[in-house]
């Protein structure tokens, strides 16, 4: 017997992840997040296997094969995954379509401390308010 089908966007995330894993879920929405796609029974003639890797398009075909599913966008999900990567903001911004602004939110909620970015500090340069130094 087939697993019922998730009812909610929250259901469907959460069954995806466990399914795929992180970065399999994330590789999943990079490719297809905010639309509706056909899960062919397999993976054979498809483009999943390039997308999210060979076994996951298996999983995936395997779980939800000869149905449509609403790939969730994952902002969170690739957020994060940005982040750990060492994006900026501004480029996880870019790359989720969403303000800098907007990325700063939603670390906020998720307890994600910012990224500070700054030029790096030239050892060779003196601080102005640092301890003085003096020569005699």
């Amino acid at each position: 017997m087939r697993k019922r089908r998730p009812e909610r966007n929250e259901e469907l995330t959460e069954d995806l992840l466990t399914l795929l894993g992180f970065d399999g879920f994330v590789r999943l929405v990079e490719a297809h997040g905010g639309i509706r796609i056909y899960v062919p029974q397999s993976s054979d003639a498809t483009l999943l296997p390039q997308e999210i890797g060979i076994d996951n398009a298996a999983r995936l075909c395997k779980e939800f094969g000869r149905s449509y599913i609403r790939v969730p966008l994952g902002r969170e999900h690739r957020a994060h995954k940005y982040r750990q990567d060492g994006l900026t903001n501004g480029v996880i911004a870019r790359r989720l379509g969403i303000t800098e602004t907007g990325v700063e939110k939603l670390f906020s909620r998720t307890g994600v401390e910012p990224k500070r970015v700054g030029r790096k500090r030239d050892d060779r340069q003196l601080d102005m308010f640092g301890p003085s130094v003096t020569t005699d």
